[in-house]
């Protein structure tokens, strides 16, 4: 990446203005800067919105009922992703094409679609411009970010503009963690190389996505928030909290997700299903050994509690389970992806059933097969987490040039 294609990109960034010592309840999301600003960025575009029920103001409002009203705006489409636009599908589904009933507005389905056939529904919708606002939750296997990828590459296909509305990282935007997708484990969960916590913001990895794995870069804006800092987490920006996904009820789920996701890609329950998912984790014959072992390792942050539950849908549903809950005590101290491969490392030891999902979808999860043979080789956690340490620091080094935020 050449420095002045950088300074290229970063110049279509609508910049948070200085601002005084903040306190609690100060950040703005990259909507309402553009709302305050009469929606100059739109002015005379016919918009597109690809969103979902995170998208609404602090109000509670949301965005695409506020632009629809609003006659500064040429609102024509919407676009939903996985899950749909209204928030009503499970994981893996999306709720099709559609009208929505509120606005009248056309809604496309842009789940697993990618390239030149997202290209044809951008054009087919008659967009000049598309907006991106969705909530993330900072884990690389969090598809909404491949949404934001996929849109952004089609939209340079299509020859279109695209405006990224950010949102806080809520498990702040201190550090990237983790290992870092090697590229023939590309999927929807992990297009790029990018770290498994990436630390970042939607509007940062936009740019990110633009500078260095797009073939050529899109037409790009971003308008970025004010009062949010790198430490910040979603509690400190008194911004109502909507789940992102059916499974991801509050920010704490999103705190452990990172590293308790992995267990999707197991024969144990991840706690969907349940009141507490990625918190929760189990299966038929696990006992109190699992809890004793992880605390015996007294990773920072965090203890394990001996659980018993019955999900009532995905594995294990209608049935007793046990394993452990996580209860995060220290949220500063907690390495979320270090303590899940401790979970792995451990239940593999305690409990004789461990499997890992035929399909090997540890490996789509965690970016390559590397954490997959080293546990099932007996490698214990700080061997498997200090495997992928340079390619981390590699991400770390690449990821600098595309922060926005102190």
């Amino acid at each position: 990446m050449h420095l002045s294609r950088r300074n290229l990109l970063a110049s279509a960034t609508l910049a948070a203005a200085p601002r005084p010592p903040l306190h609690r309840g100060h950040v703005r999301t990259g909507f309402e800067r553009l709302a305050a600003d009469g929606y100059s960025l739109l002015k005379d575009q016919r918009v597109g919105v690809v969103t979902n029920p995170t998208g609404i103001t602090r109000d509670a409002l949301h965005i695409v009922d506020v632009m629809h009203r609003d006659p500064r705006v040429r609102l024509t489409a919407v676009f939903g992703p996985e899950h749909g636009f209204r928030g009503t599908a499970q994981a893996g589904g999306s709720e099709g094409r559609s009208t929505d009933p509120a606005t009248g507005l056309p809604v496309y389905d842009t789940y697993l679609r990618s390239g030149q056939a997202l290209a044809d529904i951008f054009t087919a919708a008659g967009v000049d411009t598309v907006v991106f606002d969705i909530q993330d939750v900072g884990a690389r296997f969090y598809t909404y970010i491949w949404t934001l990828y996929d849109c952004m590459a089609a939209a340079r296909l299509a020859g279109k503009r695209f405006v990224v509305l950010d949102r806080p990282n809520p498990v702040t935007g201190r550090e990237a963690r983790g290992p870092v997708l090697h590229k023939e484990f590309a999927t929807f969960v992990g297009r790029q190389p990018i770290a498994q916590a990436h630390g970042m913001t939607v509007a940062e990895l936009a740019r990110l996505f633009n500078g260095e794995f797009l073939d050529q870069p899109v037409r790009l804006d971003t308008v970025l928030m004010s009062g949010w800092r790198r430490q910040d987490r979603y509690d400190a920006t008194a911004l109502p909290w909507v789940p992102p996904s059916p499974n991801m009820p509050t920010p704490d789920t999103a705190l452990v997700y990172s590293g308790t996701g992995m267990f999707e890609g197991t024969n144990l329950s991840e706690g969907r299903g349940t009141t507490r998912p990625f918190e929760l984790l189990g299966a038929e014959g696990v006992d109190g050994r699992w809890a004793a072992a992880a605390n015996e390792l007294a990773l920072p942050g965090v203890r394990f509690r001996e659980a018993y539950f019955a999900p009532t849908f995905s594995k294990f549903a209608g049935r007793t389970v046990g394993g452990v809950q996580l209860h995060v005590t220290d949220r500063t101290a907690y390495d979320p992806v270090r303590t899940g491969i401790a979970l792995l490392v451990t239940a593999k030891r305690v409990w004789a059933d461990f499997a890992w999902r035929p399909d090997h979808w540890i490996d789509t999860l965690t970016g390559s097969a590397r954490v997959r043979t080293m546990i099932d080789a007996g490698a214990g956690t700080d061997e498997v987490t200090g495997a992928w340490q340079d390619e981390l620091a590699a991400f770390r080094r690449t990821r600098k040039g595309y922060l926005l935020y102190e």
